[in-house]
């Protein structure tokens, strides 16, 4: 719910709102560019504060407690002024808050204030202010004016409206980027024809054009910015299940890749999918996307885990005809006693039984978007206190090394790795991924009996 912000000396009021669904962080998207675009910030820096403020809300989400989200157009000096606030003593990551100050320099992140005195006091809680100098003509109250116009007109939108919002500007981040990449590529070239005077003039063109160089880091930083948001913002809750989840992009190309995970509720129990789609860049992630939301779609309406993929392979060929993906699905019964896997194209899962040798569920089917059937899911038994991991291929696959000798090395190590979930990720993110070529998903679970619903 949006409502008039108070009107305070020296800021015109303009729109307050809660926060405390992921469907509100999307809402807080659209509605942070709508007021960047009235208050006359230009088109990059509207969806850079988008991004901020959506990085931010992903991260501080709480169901239990909203957030509340404000944005002030001050007058002296000229600036459009976004807050989140909250009442209880949770922090943003440093991860998080690292992206956005390296995307707006003007954000201050006021600490949690937590204990008996600031109950008392009623400042418990903490906030975090981006401040964005605006040009001087758009300040006043006809910026108030344009921006409850805006807001009143806004039409709901959907969960592919946001999506599509988000392509968007993911494409014109990307689009910047690569242009920046490019004139610095054609910088070097002429550098490198150079004779004996060649580091000379490269050292006093760097300096000359050091904006280029910081221009596109951050270009390329709101790039992956914008692809996290593609991906879940918190895994779900199971009866006597545990859940942990890494993604690390890859730090040895300036593209965004297709790897994606998702953990969703079923009528037939808990469903986890990984999957990779083949290639390095916008389209694929924008492919990504579409694939994941869809799976979510699809598994809400109770399909069998293979029946998911053959949905999943008409939809790529029907709309990305030419793309692939490897998708590897694992459905656990409600009471965590047996669970089905069905693959196509991926790297197997990895189940370590908390007694005896783990084991790869090598059961395969052909790649998605090639339009082959895929065979029916495969059955097997859990026992109580199992272990399961699900990676891409970024975790394992290297040039120099042999894929299933690297496969039984992540076996081993995971077997004699910590049982508790978080801790196995970190291990094997630790051994495995130093600097990844290709992006990198390690996903685990630890499985107990629970009631079967």
């Amino acid at each position: 719910m949006n409502v008039p912000a108070a009107r305070a000396p020296g800021r015109v009021p303009t729109l307050v709102t809660a926060v405390a669904t992921e469907q509100d962080v999307f809402a807080l998207r659209r509605r942070a560019k709508t007021v960047a675009e009235a208050a006359g910030l230009d088109n990059r820096d509207q969806v850079r504060l988008a991004t901020a403020l959506s990085e931010l809300g992903r991260d501080l989400l709480r169901s239990s407690a909203p957030m509340t989200a404000s944005f002030d157009v001050l007058r002296e000096p000229p600036a459009l002024k976004a807050s989140l606030r909250w009442h209880d003593d949770r922090v943003p990551s440093s991860e998080s808050l690292a992206a956005v100050t390296r995307l707006l320099p003007q954000t201050e992140c006021a600490p949690a204030a937590v204990g008996s005195a600031a109950e008392a006091a009623g400042v418990r809680g903490g906030r975090i202010d981006i401040t964005c100098p605006l040009p001087h003509l758009s300040v006043g109250e006809h910026a108030a004016a344009r921006v409850r116009a805006l807001v009143e007109a806004e039409a709901p939108a959907s969960a592919i409206d946001d999506l599509r919002a988000q392509s968007r500007d993911l494409i014109a981040a990307l689009e910047e980027s690569h242009a920046q990449r490019d004139e610095l590529e054609r910088l070097n070239e002429e550098l490198t024809e150079t004779n004996a005077g060649v580091m000379a003039l490269y050292a006093e063109l760097t300096v000359e054009h050091k904006d280029v160089v910081e221009r596109f880091s951050q270009e390329h930083e709101l790039a992956l910015a914008l692809q996290r948001t593609f991906l879940p913002a918190a895994l779900p809750e199971s009866p006597g299940v545990e859940l942990a989840v890494r993604y690390l992009p890859a730090v040895t190309t300036a593209e965004i890749g297709g790897d994606f995970y998702e953990a969703v509720n079923t009528p037939h129990g808990l469903l986890l999918a990984v999957g990779d789609v083949v290639g390095h860049s916008l389209q694929a992630a924008l492919v990504m996307g579409q694939l994941r939301h869809a799976l979510r779609a699809y598994a809400a309406q109770g399909h069998p885990p293979h029946v998911l993929l053959e949905h999943l392979d008409h939809l790529l060929g029907l709309h990305q005809p030419g793309w692939t993906t490897s998708v590897c699905i694992v459905l656990i019964e409600p009471g965590n006693a047996r669970m089905h896997v069905a693959n196509a194209g991926h790297l197997p899962p990895l189940l370590l039984p908390p007694v005896g040798a783990p084991r790869f569920l090598r059961e395969h089917g052909p790649i998605l978007g090639i339009g082959l059937p895929h065979p029916p899911a495969t059955g097997h038994p859990i026992e109580p206190g199992s272990r399961l991991v699900l990676v891409t291929d970024g975790l394992v696959e290297t040039r120099r090394s042999d894929l299933f000798e690297r496969l039984d090395l992540l076996a081993a190590s995971a077997a004699a790795g910590p049982h508790e979930p978080e801790a196995l990720c970190t291990q094997l993110v630790d051994t495995f991924a130093a600097e990844p070529d290709d992006d990198i998903i390690v996903f685990t679970a630890r499985l107990h009996p629970s009631p079967a619903s």
